[in-house]
Order: structure tokens, then C-alpha cells, then sequence
């Protein structure tokens, strides 16, 4: 009994301390707290780990620079492609959920952030015919003196770098993000990450259980994502 109190009490403050914190890169806040200013990445809008100053540099199209970091090497990205670019930016750099995939080895890196199929089936069709001339957009790049990033090889299709959405998931931010086999326990960068979290999160506290405990979590998580679209299928309705 004592051993399972412990254990319990190391995942209950473990889990606080990631759900009030963010990651320690060089532009996140020490915790996260309302920006009502943002331009871009307003998804976090209500408890946000980047400063509404930041999203200015995501706010016009097209992106040409974020941070030291250009965008527009292999020539401006669609709107399309850019458009999915920027989910998986704000992700990073806004979310105070980002925290709950800390990598184990960096503090400013995030590690298997569960996305869905789908999502990154919609992104590779948003980018395969824009071009890219590096595979890991994180260690890939040749930078220069003044820290900016330049291509090492020539410039070629996303659709022949990558093989399909999975493949581009799961190298373009290296480690970062992993493909989920659950249609529900995982993220599409949009107001119903806010259930999957919750089935997620109690799913990871409860690894060592059966196998029926996962699939009742997978049941819990598509129930209540279905009552979740059909609530804004009425406020849809109503509105007009």
C-alpha cells in the first residue's frame, strides 16, 4: 500500500509540474498564462507558453523567417503546405501541453508527441509538391556564422523526400513526433486535442495495466470526441 501511495503521489506531482510548466526553450515562458494579443496561434490563446509578440512573426503570409530560421529556402511555401507549418510551430512553441512530451535528454525538445494519421495524411498532401532540401529540419540544415540556416543539398518535392504522411511525421522534427495507431488517443492541432490530452495523459498513468483498460480509454476518448462534434454541429446551426 505504501509503495503504490508513493508511486501515485510521484505521478500526481509529476503531472502538475508538467501541466504548469514549459519547455525551457530560448523564447517559452517559465509558465503558461493567458495572451489575448496573439496574432497567430490563437489555439493557445487562453494559457499560452509563447508571448503574443512572438506569433507577429507567424501572422503574415507568407512566412519568410522565424526566429534565425528561413522558411523560403527552397522558394515560399504554399498556403496550404505553410498553413500545417505553423499548427506544428505554435505546437511547439505555445502549447502548454507540449511540456507532457519533454524529451528525456533536452528540456527544450519534445519527444513521440502522439499525432493522428490523419493529420499528417493532410499535411503531406498540403506540402508534397512544395520543395524541401533537408529531410530533419532540426540537425539537417548547414548554419552560418549569424546562426541562420542554409541548404546543404539541392531542392526537391516533399513527395520525393518523403514516402506518405507517416514517413514526413515521423523525420521532418526528427524524434519530435510519431505517428498514434489510435484514431482518437492523439493530436490533429485543433480544439479536440484538448479531449485526446485527457485520454492520453490517463492512459500514460496507467501503463502497466491490462490491455482493456487501453481499448476502454480508446471507447471513452471517441465517445466523448463524437458528443464534442456534435455540440459544435448545433452551435453551427444555431449561428445561422
Amino acid at each position: 500500500m505504501l509503495r503504490f501511495a508513493i508511486t501515485l503521489l510521484a505521478v500526481l506531482t509529476s503531472s502538475t509540474c508538467q501541466k504548469h510548466g514549459c519547455l525551457e526553450g530560448d523564447t517559452h515562458k517559465l509558465k503558461p498564462y493567458p495572451e489575448p494579443k496573439m496574432q497567430e496561434c490563437t489555439l493557445y490563446s487562453k494559457f499560452s507558453c509563447c508571448y503574443a509578440d512572438f506569433t507577429e512573426q507567424l501572422a503574415h503570409s507568407p512566412v519568410i523567417k522565424v526566429g534565425d530560421s528561413y522558411w523560403n529556402r527552397c522558394g515560399q511555401l504554399s498556403k496550404s503546405c505553410e498553413d500545417f507549418t505553423k499548427k506544428i510551430e505554435c505546437f511547439y512553441r505555445c502549447s502548454p501541453d507540449a511540456a507532457y512530451w519533454t524529451h528525456p535528454n533536452d528540456t527544450a525538445a519534445i519527444q513521440a508527441v502522439p499525432l493522428c494519421q490523419s493529420f499528417c495524411d493532410d499535411w503531406y498532401e498540403a506540402c508534397k509538391d512544395d520543395s524541401i532540401c533537408v529531410r530533419n529540419w532540426l540537425t539537417d540544415w548547414e548554419w552560418d556564422k549569424n546562426g541562420e540556416n542554409h541548404c546543404k543539398d539541392k531542392c526537391i518535392p516533399y513527395h520525393e523526400m518523403y514516402a506518405n504522411g507517416t514517413d514526413m511525421c515521423q523525420s521532418m522534427w526528427g524524434e519530435s513526433f510519431k505517428v498514434s495507431e489510435s484514431s482518437c488517443l492523439c493530436l490533429q492541432m485543433n480544439k479536440k486535442d484538448s479531449i485526446a490530452i485527457k485520454y492520453i495523459l490517463s492512459k500514460s498513468s496507467e501503463e502497466s495495466s491490462s490491455s482493456s483498460s487501453s481499448s476502454s480509454e480508446e471507447h471513452a476518448c471517441q465517445n466523448k470526441l463524437l458528443k464534442f462534434e456534435k455540440l459544435k454541429q448545433k452551435e453551427g446551426e444555431q449561428s445561422r
